[in-house]
This record gives structure tokens, sequence and C-alpha cells, in this order.
């Protein structure tokens, strides 16, 4: 079954508890989002390192052909 956008959110919200974050549904199917995530916790940390947070976030929902969520476009970074 696919994720929700709240869901998306959700988990990535428990990990950065403070940060901004805006998830788009890219096709209206509910496999394919996108997700933007500003946290100050990023500050320091490069892009690659950003993005294995957040995706180390989603619990595994990605994971394989199985995974919950099919794609998701994801952009990170430190607030200005």
């Amino acid at each position: 079954m696919p994720m929700q956008a709240h869901e998306i959110e959700d988990l990535i919200r428990a990990e950065f508890p403070n940060a901004q974050i805006t998830i788009t549904d890219l096709a209206g199917d509910g496999n394919h989002y996108a997700a933007e995530v500003v946290d100050a916790s990023f500050k320091g940390m490069n892009r690659v390192q950003q993005q294995r947070a957040v995706y180390a976030a989603l619990k595994g929902k990605m994971d394989g052909s199985t995974g919950e969520l099919h794609a998701l476009a994801l952009t990170t970074k430190a607030p200005g």
C-alpha cells in the first residue's frame, strides 16, 4: 500500500522535530514524492550526509521492491 504524504512527514519529523519539511506528491499517485527538509542539524554536513540522515529516518520504507515508498526526490539543506 502506498504511503501518504503525512506518513512520510511524520517519520522525518520524528528525527528532525524542528525541521521545515515540505512533501509534494509529484504524480498524484501516492508513489512518487519530493521532500524538502531544512534543518539546523545539517550545518557542517555535506549533501550526502544530510540525505543519508533523512533516508535513515524513513526506517526502511524505501528498501527494495517491497518498500512502501517507491520514489522520493530529496532536497536537504541547513537554514540560510
